[in-house]
């Protein structure tokens, strides 16, 4: 009895490796066509007796502003090009900032938020942290740097039933992910947090300071560097 239950555990482990493995592999060159988080954001609508929205385009990120793409890495991962899917250093950082506070907070790279995004549902649980670092693995190792920056833009949240830079673009400015301005970049950047209680219109200064950051990292995202890009003074 022991010993097929044993097998049937193998076997699944080795079909979810497998099926994973796979999965990551098709995604490398397929648009995501959904997420876990817009079905359950679609049941959470239905529930609450709201109609059901989804509203998503996928875009190539020939068709993002390049100005969105250097936001995103101002404001949720500097590091983004150089690291292999954690930036430990942050990791570290929050452990220490964890034992001194009731609120917590959590270091998520934006390969690892892609591959909570695609993969994953959203807990806090360690389980679903677990699966988080095996899915980031993948990405990092199936996919380029460009890749997932590419498929974060599209299946990000960016509102209630607004999912990725197009749709979040032309909901909120009524123009295309190609067109935004650096502002206007910088302002959907800021909500990424909590996209379902910000507006790109209600974010304060946050957006001039991630433009400031936008600056200081040189303007411009280079998806083959190899080093951290080092800051610059403003406006250089």
């Amino acid at each position: 009895m022991l010993k097929k239950i044993g097998r049937f555990i193998f076997r699944v482990f080795i079909g979810f490796i497998l099926l994973s493995v796979l999965s990551v592999i098709l995604f490398r060159y397929i648009p995501v066509p959904f997420t876990p988080l817009m079905l359950i954001r679609c049941a959470e609508q239905e529930m609450s007796g709201k109609p059901i929205m989804m509203y998503k385009r996928w875009q190539p990120i020939s068709k993002i502003s390049p100005h969105l793409q250097l936001a995103v890495v101002a404001s949720e991962d500097q590091i983004f090009v150089s690291h292999m899917g954690f930036d430990v250093k942050a990791i570290e950082a929050d452990i220490e900032y964890n034992k001194t506070h009731k609120i917590k907070r959590g270091a998520s790279t934006i390969s690892q938020q892609t591959a909570k995004n695609v993969f994953l549902w959203p807990s806090r649980s360690f389980v679903r942290k677990g699966f988080e670092v095996y899915f980031t693995f993948l990405i990092e190792l199936f996919w380029s740097k460009e890749r997932i920056m590419e498929v974060y833009l599209n299946v990000i949240e960016m509102g209630d039933g607004v999912y990725g830079a197009e749709a979040a673009s032309q909901y909120y400015f009524k123009k295309h992910a190609k067109d935004l301005t650096p502002y206007q970049a910088a302002s959907l950047a800021s909500i990424i947090p909590d996209p379902l209680k910000w507006k790109p219109a209600n974010m304060g200064s946050r957006p001039s300071q991630i433009l400031q950051q936008m600056n200081n990292l040189g303007g411009v995202i280079d998806y083959n560097a190899k080093d951290t890009p080092q800051p610059v003074k403003s406006g250089k």
